[in-house]
């Protein structure tokens, strides 16, 4: 049985991410993780993850990828491990950009991929990431760690859990999520998915606060982004000029 979903604002259920060009067949890596795909799901498209309701989200200034991350959990996630060493935006167009190259965001069809090829995908121009090899790598292995800790469902991660508290512990143990981008993630979840336990603002911190503009969490269209990446230009001379 799926977890039970946050009732939220504005949400749509989605049915299925095959992609444009259709469901592509990657080779297998790991036979141990297959097992997963096919006791998941009799297709890779009917994969849990895939049946979240989310909001509509305006992270990456693009039709396309933002509809790819309002509407797969793992997408989402996937965008906030992008993010860093690289432009916000650029980063949560990432999701999209494998989407229509691999054909699925499944994590457990991510997870079986062959790297080799999977690799040249992510850093075929456009790449998803100034490192898109490296980031390849890294994305396969989020995708193994929500196979095998929540069964390919990504949603479960907020979903199933207990409280604030439990949601940070449960991002900082995901590859390459560390404390501040997992109460980034937590905060977004809270200010635009609707995932709003109490005292979710004071646990998570400052990137909770309404009406600041430190994160993703707050980019809602171009103008916001832009409020953002000042927050950010300002905070980081800050730091040089106290070093």
């Amino acid at each position: 049985m799926r977890p039970s979903t946050p009732k939220l604002g504005r949400t749509r259920l989605f049915l299925g991410n095959c992609g444009a060009a259709g469901y592509l067949i990657p080779l297998v890596a790991k036979p141990e993780l297959a097992d997963k795909l096919s006791s998941t799901s009799s297709h890779p498209c009917d994969a849990p993850n895939n049946l979240a309701p989310m909001s509509q989200l305006r992270i990456a200034q693009d039709e396309h990828a933002d509809e790819v991350l309002s509407t797969d959990p793992f997408g989402l996630l996937v965008g906030m491990l992008l993010d860093q060493q690289f432009p916000m935006e650029r980063a949560f167009a990432g999701p999209a950009k494998i989407l229509d190259r691999f054909g699925t965001l499944d994590p457990a069809v991510i997870a079986t991929a062959d790297p080799a090829p999977f690799s040249d995908l992510c850093a075929t121009p456009p790449a998803i990431h100034r490192y898109g090899r490296s980031m390849a790598g890294r994305v396969q292995e989020l995708a193994r760690t929500v196979v095998e800790s929540y069964g390919g469902d990504a949603a479960a991660i907020w979903t199933g859990a207990r409280d604030t508290n439990d949601l940070l512990a449960r991002l900082k143990a995901l590859p390459g999520f560390g404390d501040q981008k997992a109460r980034i993630f937590a905060a977004l979840l809270g200010k635009q998915l609707g995932v709003t336990p109490d005292g979710w603002r004071e646990a998570i911190g400052p990137y909770a606060e309404p009406g600041s503009f430190r994160s993703v969490a707050d980019v809602v269209d171009p103008d916001s982004l832009q409020k953002v990446r000042d927050f950010k230009k300002a905070a980081k001379a800050k730091a040089k000029a106290n070093t």
